[in-house]
């Protein structure tokens, strides 16, 4: 009967999970269970893990895929957990140790976006800001207009903004309760514009830019003003644009840090989010983002309709500078918009 007999009459279980090898010094050892097929699965998943870890902090952005990956950092660093969890039940330890690093190494980059930085005591003025991307003039103004109302906004700011938006929003009272303004509403969704509660002196801080950028003096009451741009760099999409996009994001202007000089807030649609070397260059300059420091920082903000494909990612942000206190961020569905607004109460330091 020899070997086969000999195993059915001890009882032992033959298989993959079971079989038994010698190694050259005559002791057994176990097959991990699953063989070659499940190492090469787990081999790739582990690739997929670095190369997007390695794209985020190599700064690999090339184009709309390379881009669109990295924007997907939070859902790959938890994947990377699960990933660690099959490999140590699977018993692929070299493949568990190298997603251990790089995970470990993505967590530390991303948790700082879930925790609530409190924020300093500081006497100024309180400013509440809201930045709604509306869609080539498709959100609807009522609601928006409603919004600004019943969050006492002050300063609004509208990527994508078309004159048919502009007088939508005329008819829906918003240049009542925000009676200043700069507007550039362009066809196309190029165009943009800032209403205030408070006077405004039209600026020009952005370079020269695919969709506008305006920006604006606020005048705030008090010995302390506020530089505001409405930023909305281009879409990486690939070839000239994702340049263009990293141009755009890192020339904007760098933050103020004097207290005899006004304070600098951007705010609006950066198509980039906190993984992107171009936005993380510009926040290396001295500037805060609002969600992150309120422990909101994984608060997506796109894709809110037509796009089921695509998993939520946070694009829109409210950056500030200087010892600027922020005290509460939120997010609102706009109807009519892929966007969520974006809402910050923050304390301008006098």
């Amino acid at each position: 009967m020899g070997r086969e007999a000999a195993d059915m009459s001890t009882g032992d279980p033959v298989g993959d999970e079971a079989v038994a090898q010698e190694d050259g010094s005559g002791r057994a050892r176990r097959r991990a269970p699953g063989g070659r097929l499940v190492t090469l699965l787990l081999l790739l998943l582990a690739a997929f893990v670095c190369g997007v870890a390695l794209g985020k902090f190599a700064g690999l952005e090339r184009g709309q895929i390379s881009s669109a990956l990295i924007a997907l950092t939070p859902y790959v660093t938890a994947g990377g957990g699960l990933l660690l969890l099959l490999a140590l039940s699977l018993r692929r330890w070299l493949t568990a140790l190298v997603v251990a690093m790089v995970t470990a190494v993505l967590a530390v980059s991303v948790a700082p976006r879930v925790i609530d930085d409190e924020p300093a005591a500081i006497g100024g003025h309180s400013l509440n800001v809201l930045s709604a991307n509306v869609y080539f003039g498709e959100a609807d103004a009522s609601q928006l207009v409603r919004l600004v109302r019943e969050n006492d906004v002050d300063v609004l700011s509208m990527p994508e903004l078309n004159s048919g938006m502009v007088d939508e929003l005329r008819e829906a009272g918003l240049f009542e309760t925000l009676p200043h303004r700069v507007l550039t509403p362009e066809a196309d969704g190029d165009g943009s514009g800032i209403v205030s509660r408070y006077p405004l002196r039209e600026l020009s801080l952005v370079s020269d830019s695919t969709m506008r950028q305006p920006s604006a003096l606020i005048d705030l009451p008090g010995e302390r003003d506020v530089q505001y741009v409405a930023a909305h760099p281009v879409v990486p999409v690939g070839g000239d644009t994702t340049t263009q996009w990293k141009h755009e994001i890192t020339s904007l202007p760098a933050p103020t840090t004097g207290r005899d000089e006004p304070t600098r807030i951007l705010a609006g649609d950066f198509n980039a989010t906190l993984d992107h070397t171009p936005l993380r260059k510009l926040l290396g300059r001295g500037y805060s983002d609002a969600a992150e420091l309120t422990g909101e920082g994984l608060a997506p903000t796109w894709p809110e309709l037509g796009r089921p494909w695509a998993p939520p990612v946070t694009l829109d942000h409210v950056l500030v500078s200087g010892d600027t206190a922020v005290h509460d961020y939120r997010t609102f569905e706009v109807a009519g918009t892929d966007h969520r607004a974006v809402f910050a109460h923050l304390t301008i330091p006098s």
